[in-house]
């Protein structure tokens, strides 16, 4: 990824930064749609307090830019030493999981249905019904687990019904906040070929154990449509962007972590169920 990354030029970067300063409100609503829609979610079944916003930008934080699911990991952990409950955190955050996970692929199973004519755009080749194909048959069978339901989930199926629609309203809006700041900073190209890259974009984000995701799709994406393309070039600038934004939010909790240790900056009150 590195070796792909350093052949783009930085000068082409630095020209491909958009004069329309919309793009950066939209940015950051996509930055912070998960975490925000995490909070939403854990509000509820645990009566996280505000504060607890800063430990879901940790957890977003391990997740992407170290190895997936290590996020969930430090999470679950913070969980156990801040509750009575013993079972209820791993339960809900496993059952949170694999929701994200089903919502995902509805949507990208959506995306892929509504955009397959336009699919043709990108250089799959002879190969692009056989990647079509295959994408829609991995997004299929992952609800497999659906016929497993009662053993697999641990919450009620009211709340359960209730995280899967905040997962919905959350990636819906990821994928159209995606797709807008790409047409904000370069409107050539109709909407319909960047909700492809934005489908794409999300399936990537589905493979798990791989780090910095942004900056595979950026590969992926440049592979797609072109080395010489100013998509790809807008792509590997977002990919960028997104990254910077995670070193950024890592500092900051970090610094404030380290010089205000007795301001309790991550809270460490007992979550109720």
């Amino acid at each position: 990824m590195a070796l792909q990354l350093v052949e783009m030029d930085t000068n082409q970067l630095h020209n491909a930064l958009p004069q329309n300063l919309w793009f950066l409100p939209v940015l950051l609503a996509l930055y912070f749609a998960l975490p925000i829609a995490d909070w939403i979610i854990f509000r509820r079944l645990w009566a996280l307090p505000v504060s607890g916003f800063l430990i879901l930008l940790a957890k977003r934080i391990g997740n992407e830019v170290l190895i997936s699911y290590s996020g969930e990991v430090y999470f679950y952990l913070w969980a156990r030493k801040r509750t009575d409950l013993s079972a209820a955190p791993f339960g809900a955050i496993k059952d949170v999981n694999i929701l994200s996970a089903l919502a995902a692929n509805l949507i990208a199973l959506t995306l892929l249905l509504v955009t397959y004519p336009l699919i043709s755009q990108l250089n799959f080749g002879e190969y692009t019904d056989a990647s079509v194909i295959t994408a829609a048959i991995f997004l299929v069978l992952s609800f497999a687990v659906l016929l497993f339901s009662r053993r697999v989930f641990t919450l009620e199926r009211n709340a359960l019904w209730w995280i899967f629609g905040v997962h919905i309203i959350r990636l819906t809006a990821g994928v159209l906040l995606c797709a807008l700041l790409w047409f904000i900073i370069l409107p050539g190209p109709h909407l319909g070929f960047w909700l492809i890259l934005s489908m794409i974009r999300l399936l990537v984000g589905r493979l798990p154990f791989l780090p910095n995701k942004e900056a595979l799709f950026a590969v992926i994406a440049v592979f797609l449509v072109g080395q010489d393309s100013a998509v790809s070039t807008l792509i590997t600038l977002t990919a960028t962007s997104i990254l910077a934004l995670h070193f950024l939010v890592a500092s900051i909790l970090g610094a404030a972590a380290l010089f205000f240790p007795d301001r309790h900056i991550f809270p460490e009150k007992a979550i109720t169920s």
